[in-house]
């Protein structure tokens, strides 16, 4: 389960502000990559205490319950790439740009802050450390998880009510079989990464496979 070891190694418990960072949103073919960034209070509340965890270990409406918590008394910030950035600037940029614009949205800059995964967007305002898993370990990065699914969950439930035949209430515009069912109905929308390799066929007049591996991947981030 994560914990505070690392915000506190960084100055927490001095009352050093730690944010933790995190985003949502690599592998769906549709949709922005959403990042939050966390600052957690000193005490977590009975009601989130054992709570905390990597977004993918927590059942959708958990998730939910705890992000409305974690407004309560946290401070959070959003920040995202579209689809236009992702394809211009590749998902791993993509990714890293909408960390840095959720920092960006804090209060006031942080002291320190904890990243998921291996590398640091650019030209941090703090000094940072990049966590592997970090979602797992750290109970910031673990906020900054669940705040940023239920956001681009919620985000994308809504854009399956204008773009129906897709799925993506259910699938969040990751590559399933229902999502590939209306590709290859319906086409593309602009909301449509044209730089990943499926929607590349579709926008070329291909049809997309309905069965093996690829049709069957899950909405699992």
């Amino acid at each position: 389960m994560p914990d505070f070891k690392r915000e506190n190694a960084l100055g927490r418990t001095l009352g050093r502000r730690v944010a933790g960072l995190d985003e949502v949103g690599r592998g769906p073919l549709a949709g922005p990559v959403v990042a939050a960034a966390v600052v957690l209070p000193g005490r977590l509340p009975r009601t989130l205490k054992g709570r905390l965890d990597d977004s993918k270990r927590i059942p959708p409406p958990e998730r939910i319950e705890i992000a409305a918590a974690l407004a309560e008394i946290a401070e959070i910030a959003l920040g995202r790439a579209e689809v236009t950035e992702i394809d211009s600037l590749n998902i791993h940029h993509a990714g890293l740009l909408a960390m840095a614009r959720a920092l960006a949205g804090l209060s006031t800059v942080p002291a320190a802050c904890l990243i998921d995964g291996n590398r640091l967007p650019p030209d941090l305002p703090c000094p940072g450390e990049a966590v592997v898993g970090g979602d797992g370990a750290c109970l910031s990065i673990a906020a900054a998880s669940i705040v940023a699914k239920v956001a681009r969950d919620t985000e994308m439930t809504a854009l399956a009510e204008r773009f129906p035949g897709y799925g993506w209430h259910t699938n969040m515009g990751y590559g399933c079989r229902a999502h590939f069912e209306g590709l290859n109905r319906l086409g593309a929308t602009e909301h449509h990464r044209r730089s990943f390799r499926p929607v590349q066929l579709v926008l070329a007049g291909e049809l997309l496979p309905l069965r093996g591996k690829q049709a069957e991947v899950e909405a699992a981030e």
